[in-house]
């Protein structure tokens, strides 16, 4: 059965990006460290500390599936299809795109049917929830097993939250079972209650 996963980079102050979708402040982890991870879709590898390298390559590893919004769609053109960890992409949204990329499934008739697409597609491996949105839509209707944060030591003051208020807060998680710390990010693994 799929564990099904959000993992996001936020700031110490809840941030995933600054209020025009800037990520500048929060990926500089991706590019500084000696450890090479190559990605798939013409994206340029990561250069990341061992820890990270060792976190990013289990995740890529153990990734079945994505399951995004059209938020986040919009903004990465969709992957061309395939996400940058080699996981084919399902799409939440509305409305379908009018020219989807080979390889990506639309869903217009909500985030269950499309974690439970994904989730079968996944097997026994992760199905990684992306974008804020579509996370928090997951997290209302309990679907997700654990949230994964990539904590950078930065303020950004304002922004796009990775949780703008979940409708059933207070939402409480266990104690992390696993903290990798690299280098400019710790990484942090919750399971939900």
């Amino acid at each position: 059965m799929a564990t099904v996963v959000t993992e996001m980079t936020m700031s110490l102050d809840g941030y995933v990006a600054d209020p025009g979708d800037g990520v500048e402040d929060l990926f500089g982890w991706y590019g500084n460290g000696p450890v090479e991870v190559p990605t798939v879709g013409g994206m340029p590898p990561f250069r990341v500390s061992a820890p990270s390298a060792r976190h990013i390559r289990e995740t890529m590893d153990a990734l079945g599936a994505v399951v995004t919004g059209r938020r986040l769609y919009d903004i990465t053109h969709g992957w061309e299809g395939r996400h940058p960890y080699d996981a084919p992409v399902w799409l939440v949204t509305h409305e379908a795109p009018d020219d989807p990329p080979p390889g990506l499934t639309v869903v217009t008739d909500g985030i269950e049917r499309a974690v439970a697409e994904a989730s079968a597609a996944a097997g026994d491996g992760l199905v990684s929830v992306a974008g804020g949105i579509t996370a928090q839509s997951c997290l209302d209707a309990g679907l997700l097993d654990e949230i994964r944060i990539d904590l950078v030591p930065v303020l950004l003051g304002k922004g796009i939250p990775f949780f703008a208020g979940p409708s059933t807060a207070p939402v409480r998680l266990k104690d992390p079972y696993r903290v990798i710390e690299g280098t400019g990010v710790t990484h942090l693994y919750y399971r939900l209650r």
